[in-house]
């Protein structure tokens, strides 16, 4: 712990990194919640205090709240969005719309005080509007109160009651959640399906439940649970997270696995299930430990002293200190699921981005290190693990159906640009980044994000910029083109001619996105050059990726110019093959004319 407080004095201490012009600031809401659960009615009550403190330049004369388990109501904008997308989820579809009065879910706050005033309040579908009963200036701090009656709704979407392997309870975003406000305003935007963000603080969290139920989740245990009158009391503290998630069913099996640097790895699981998906469960555990190891190596040190796998939900979804994932799987997708989770607590727990207007920096960059992970600990040994992510891509930048990564998460036309958009390209942006920089100094630029902006809301060009401390590298064109727009990659091999002096070859760009090229020439006796032609507006150059084989340093490319055309001297040797970007880094959308055999 004295660790953990001693990083996010440093973390405040240098404050002064990014977004936009001014110093660096966040706000801070740290929540008391006292919760008393019914199983025979799925119904909960709550009393919720939060201590708020306003550390932005501005003054607050409003606020809002989210109440999440509000979507799960007949005409929300979830329910609606689900029936009249192309693609809709087969997960929710018009289930929504179905749903009874039992069946719903809902949180409906009955009583919300400011210093101990009374507040007006209305409730906006899951969002609640707030007027304060006196504003909160820079540098401030006040008080809200809040009661609140509350049901878990049927509808598994992350959260619910009973899922499909029986789990009873998936208690994600099931809380009045004060909503972030930032150096762009307040977001309260409104649940229809997708992503999430939070304030950082720090909780306390009372559950009262069912003697017989199991609960795992969020924070550290506090003291021994306490039983009394059929009920079971658990105290929970969390420091400095942005949300809290937990999970109870009668039939949890909880295990224990010992991680590095002291870290407690939870396991809980249905003990109902069949002996395979059991035996899963055990063997998940020594790979948890691995993949823990991993992450700590090659992004930044897991702050925290516990993080728990938990049988839960819809299909797989990261929390503070926790993920909840569906758990009757083959063990290759067990571990999967899990690998992709926990990279989470790095790449969106730790590195707290905003998910619903970057959400490729969450899912993609969680995508490309899972990846990166599952290649080594599952010995797939694969010479680009990402290669599904760049298959996937580009078919979305061919199908005409593409959005800019700029899209809002709720904002895309259909799913299936989104789950490529946020999962597939974002992934690309990263291995690609490592196409442009260099793998070494691409790896060197994960962990100096790490280190800058842990327990921040970092942004795009937040990252970028480390990248290009990093590599001495001009890189603000990489982030415009491929992380704001639609633009494409399509180079190609246009001509070959012999000449006196060797052969000569022109290079065409067709598509509007600029990069460098690596370009390597096979001869017919099996040896290898490699000639690099740098992107002017880079103003500089990666390190030679091909160790072992010679490497010349063209005339840079200016993006303007549609074709350049260099020589290959004439050094006794036939020549077999030539090959843009044999790394297959590089996101051509149209590949077919990069090879061209003499």
């Amino acid at each position: 712990m004295r660790n953990l407080v001693l990083l996010l004095l440093t973390c405040f201490a240098l404050g002064s990194y990014a977004q936009n012009n001014t110093s660096y600031w966040q706000q801070k809401a740290d929540y008391t919640m006292d919760i008393d659960f019914d199983v025979e009615t799925h119904q909960y009550k709550g009393k919720q205090t939060i201590e708020y403190t306003n550390n932005s330049p501005d003054t607050l004369n409003r606020v809002f709240y989210h109440l999440y388990f509000n979507a799960f109501q007949p005409g929300s904008e979830m329910d609606v969005r689900s029936r009249t997308i192309a693609d809709a989820d087969p997960r929710v579809k018009d289930r929504i719309s179905k749903l009874s009065p039992e069946e719903i879910g809902y949180i409906k706050p009955l009583k919300l005080t400011q210093n101990g005033m009374e507040l007006n309040y209305e409730v906006v579908g899951t969002v609640m509007e707030v007027d304060l009963a006196e504003a909160i200036l820079p540098g401030a701090s006040t008080t809200f109160y809040m009661e609140w009656d509350a049901q878990v709704p049927v509808q598994i979407r992350r959260s619910g009651r009973y899922n499909a392997e029986g789990v009873a309870y998936s208690m994600t975003q099931w809380y009045p959640k004060l909503a972030e406000y930032d150096f762009q305003g307040w977001h309260a935007h409104p649940y229809i399906g997708r992503e999430f963000h939070g304030v950082w603080g720090d909780w306390k969290v009372t559950l009262s439940i069912d003697k017989d139920f199991v609960v795992g989740g969020t924070g550290y245990l506090v003291g021994e649970p306490k039983t009394k009158r059929g009920k079971t009391t658990y105290v929970f503290d969390a420091p400095m997270v942005h949300d809290f998630t937990w999970a109870a069913d009668p039939d949890y099996i909880h295990d224990t696995y010992q991680g590095a640097n002291g870290v407690t790895l939870n396991f809980y699981y249905k003990k109902t299930m069949n002996e395979q998906s059991l035996k899963n469960w055990k063997e998940l555990q020594p790979k948890t430990a691995e993949l823990l190891e991993y992450f700590n190596t090659h992004i930044g040190t897991y702050p925290y002293k516990q993080y728990s796998v938990i049988q839960g939900g819809d299909g797989g979804m990261e929390y503070a200190m926790s993920t909840l994932i569906t758990g009757e799987r083959k063990f290759g997708s067990l571990v999967g699921v899990t690998a992709h989770e926990m990279a989470h607590s790095w790449f969106q727990f730790l590195l707290a981005t905003n998910e619903s207007i970057h959400e490729w920096m969450d899912e993609g960059f969680t995508s490309y290190i899972s990846s990166e992970a599952m290649n080594e600990i599952m010995g797939e040994n694969a010479e680009n693990p990402h290669s599904g992510s760049y298959r996937g891509y580009i078919y979305l930048a061919n199908s005409g159906k593409e959005q800019p990564l700029t899209t809002h998460a709720d904002r895309y036309d259909i799913n299936m640009a989104y789950g490529i958009a946020a999962y597939s390209k974002g992934a690309v942006f990263m291995a690609q980044l490592g196409y442009v920089i260099g793998k070494e100094n691409l790896a060197k630029t994960i962990k100096r994000y790490y280190t800058d902006f842990v327990f921040k809301h970092p942004t795009p060009n937040d990252f970028i910029r480390v990248a290009e401390k990093v590599s001495g590298l001009e890189l603000d064109w990489y982030l415009q083109d491929f992380g704001q727009t639609t633009n494409t990659i399509d180079y190609g091999i246009e001509n070959i001619v012999a000449t006196d002096s060797g052969t000569q070859v022109t290079l065409k760009r067709t598509g509007l996105m600029p990069m460098p090229i690596d370009l390597m020439v096979t001869y017919a006796d099996g040896s290898k050059e490699s000639f690099y032609i740098p992107l002017r507006m880079m103003r500089g150059m990666k390190d030679n990726p091909y160790s072992g084989v010679n490497r010349t340093v063209l005339e840079d490319w200016a993006w303007a110019y549609p074709t350049y055309v260099f020589e290959i001297p004439n050094n006794g040797r036939s020549i077999q093959s030539i090959e843009i970007d044999p790394s297959k880094l590089m996101a051509d959308v149209s590949p077919d004319d990069n090879v061209k055999k003499l």
